[in-house]
């Protein structure tokens, strides 16, 4: 066995990991929402996610709270915090046109995500170091970390709405703001291991506020949302960046050319499957000096017509790491990722 059959890289397991979070989680963010049901003119499901799809962003600042419950192991090299069960805040600012800005704090800092519409800016106080992240041809940021939350949502329900049961479950209030209760359940033959997905869609801009996914037990695996929003013009001081005095500033890493010669990454996963049990299949990434750990030790055994590997198992989905450096996440189980791999 080659080693890099026995070990993977330290950053592309975290890679994983960020990937099986995001299929699972459809990377969604959530907050303590008030017990509160105020009185909303009725809306139809159709009416409802209809709305949130045509909604237009809007400008807003807010601090984000996450409740992670969803059991990922320790994955060595995933950034600290990040992927760990339990309670983390963000502050997040947008100027409602494709310019946001995200701050996570850290025991040893803050990392700040800066989207000015043409380049995201990476900064940690930390080491103090600055990346700057190109935007992909079209204007599009490629920092998914710094993506703006309301388009993601709205990603989110655009892509489960086909293959999942639409009720409006009353009415919530989340940071003070009326809304109403959007439940996704999957309709019957999706072979995902979650239950539903419930997203407070404030009643004025329509825009989700909180969004819960819960698998097969009572509590959410992840919950995510504003504990705090306000809505309105914000600073465009805030969606500028220059790097600090004496800080390190580099470029994020070339994408390797396609084989067809065009820009773009090599080794961006494809989408097997729709809806509740799509799956992410790619290839981890391979190169020197960089610290390897055995997947053994994010995962246990597992292989099938697809070859060997290792499997990563959560309240809210599954990963796998192949021996021959491919994997496959989503919200499904290890026998779906299976079936993935051997397409």
């Amino acid at each position: 066995m080659t080693s890099r059959s026995r070990s993977l890289r330290r950053g592309a397991v975290a890679a994983l990991a960020v990937t099986l979070a995001v299929a699972t989680t459809a990377g969604i963010a959530g907050a303590r929402s008030a017990s509160a049901a105020p009185e909303l003119p009725p809306v139809t499901p159709e009416e409802l996610v209809a709305s949130v799809l045509d909604a237009e962003p809007v400008a807003l600042a807010g601090t984000v709270a996450v409740d992670n419950r969803l059991g990922l192991p320790a994955i060595p090299g995933a950034p600290e915090g990040a992927l760990t069960d339990g309670a983390s805040t963000a502050r997040v600012w947008s100027d409602g046109t494709g310019r946001g800005r995200l701050a996570l704090p850290r025991p040893d800092g803050e990392r700040t995500y800066v989207r000015d519409g043409a380049v995201t800016w990476a900064y940690d106080s930390g080491d103090r170091t600055a990346t700057r992240i190109p935007a992909k041809p079209g204007g599009e940021s490629t920092d998914a970390q710094g993506a703006d939350p309301q388009a993601r949502a709205r990603e989110i329900v655009a892509s489960l709405r086909d293959s999942s049961v639409v009720t409006v479950d009353g009415t919530t209030e989340v940071a003070g703001r009326p809304a109403y209760t959007l439940v996704l359940a999957p309709r019957p033959g999706e072979r995902t291991v979650l239950r539903e997905v419930r997203a407070a869609v404030d009643a004025e801009t329509r825009m989700p506020l909180e969004l819960s996914v819960l698998g097969a037990g009572p509590e959410p695996v992840l919950r995510a949302g504003f504990d705090d929003v306000t809505v309105g013009p914000q600073d465009p001081a805030l969606f500028t960046f220059t790097p600090p005095p004496g800080a390190t500033v580099q470029d994020a890493p070339a994408r390797e050319p396609r084989p067809d010669g065009r820009p773009g990454d090599r080794e961006r996963p494809r989408t097997v499957g729709d809806g509740w049990d799509a799956v992410a299949v790619g290839s981890v990434p391979s190169g020197e000096g960089t610290e390897r750990v055995d997947p053994a030790a994010v995962g246990a055994p597992v292989s099938g017509p697809w070859g060997s590997g290792h499997a990563i198992t959560t309240a809210a989905g599954s990963a796998i790491l192949t021996d021959d450096g491919r994997f496959a996440a989503g919200a499904v189980g290890t026998d779906v990722l299976g079936a993935a791999l051997a397409r």
